[in-house]
């Protein structure tokens, strides 16, 4: 009769023990106070009958002795299983960010610098877009490679666009027109000319002072100018632009406006370069790059169909000129 009741309690156990930690002793608890109440009620001999209920008592709190320690390792058990889950997933994600690391200080190139922009079409979709953008200046000097062969105009190599000024910074050739310099809308009319499908390295350098600016191509000066957007700060903060001239902050381009060809070594510095120091970039004796706006394949986003090619050499584009 007993081995009879304590196989009842132990089936009630095992199924209260797959429940959370509270059912498993209110299963033990129920089961205990029926088998009581049926020992109670059975036609049994006085003293049989409490012989019984003592034995069902030593039972009962050795049940629920199990039961209390079964609920804590399975306590124990939740929480090394979660600790070992967020551990799983810590080490998971420092992994993925030292990927996103590598494959973002990790260029496709030769080297970081040794690739170009492709603008083959003149549409207002393609474009390449620099990630960084320019702090207040009050001079600086740009210089790039490019190479076209588009008629009427080359279009825009580059703008700069900030809050309240599309044209803070452009450098266009539209239609029949010459080549201009835009700094806040103001324009100076460049002796350059690079539309002859052939890789040419132009510099442009310009002072608040005065409105002061300099065009060279190839490493030769040929213009210089003054009361360009004289005293006037170049405004931080803004989006630089390869390929398209911006109506707006970072869009709104015109079609007609758009480069077509392939650009490369764009560099920004805050100062206005020595003559020598340009000379030296295009001929391909140094290589400096911009201490504003270096060209390097991680600062330089394609977009539309624009893409990036390993770039020839230095030496290479010079035997192009």
């Amino acid at each position: 009769m007993l081995a009879l009741l304590a196989a009842s309690v132990a089936l009630a156990v095992a199924a209260g023990a797959h429940d959370s930690p509270a059912p498993g002793s209110r299963f033990v608890c129920t089961a205990l106070h029926q088998l009581r109440a049926n020992v109670s009620n059975a036609g049994l001999p006085g003293d049989f009958r409490e012989v019984l209920q003592r034995r069902l008592g030593e039972l009962e709190r050795q049940l629920l002795r199990k039961v209390a320690e079964l609920e804590d390792e399975k306590s124990l058990l939740h929480n090394e299983t979660s600790a070992h889950r967020q551990k799983t997933e810590s080490t998971l994600n420092a992994l993925l960010q030292r990927v996103t690391e590598l494959e973002r200080g990790n260029s496709a190139f030769k080297s970081p610098d040794a690739f170009k922009v492709s603008l083959p079409l003149r549409t207002n979709y393609l474009y390449g877009k620099i990630k960084k953008t320019l702090p207040e200046l009050y001079a600086f000097t740009i210089c790039l490679w490019l190479r076209s062969s588009a008629s009427p105009g080359i279009g825009t190599p580059f703008s700069y666009a900030v809050p309240g000024q599309a044209n803070e910074i452009v450098l266009i050739e539209w239609g029949n027109n010459p080549i201009e310099l835009l700094i806040n809308d103001k324009v100076a009319q460049l002796p350059l000319f690079v539309s002859d499908g052939k890789w040419h390295h132009i510099c442009v350098t310009w002072t608040t002072r005065d409105g002061m600016w300099e065009a060279f191509q190839d490493g030769e000066k040929l213009g210089t100018g003054e009361n360009l957007a004289p005293w006037h700060p170049i405004k931080p903060g803004g989006v630089l632009i390869l390929g398209q001239e911006q109506d707006t902050v970072g869009g709104r381009f015109d079609a007609t406006q758009a480069f077509v060809g392939e650009l490369s070594q764009f560099n920004i510095w805050d100062r206005v370069l020595r003559a020598q120091e340009i000379v030296n970039i295009a001929n391909c004796s140094t290589n400096m790059p911009g201490n504003i706006i270096p060209w390097v394949d991680n600062n330089v986003d394609v977009f539309g169909g624009a893409s990036k090619w390993p770039v020839e050499t230095c030496e290479e584009r010079l035997l192009d000129l």
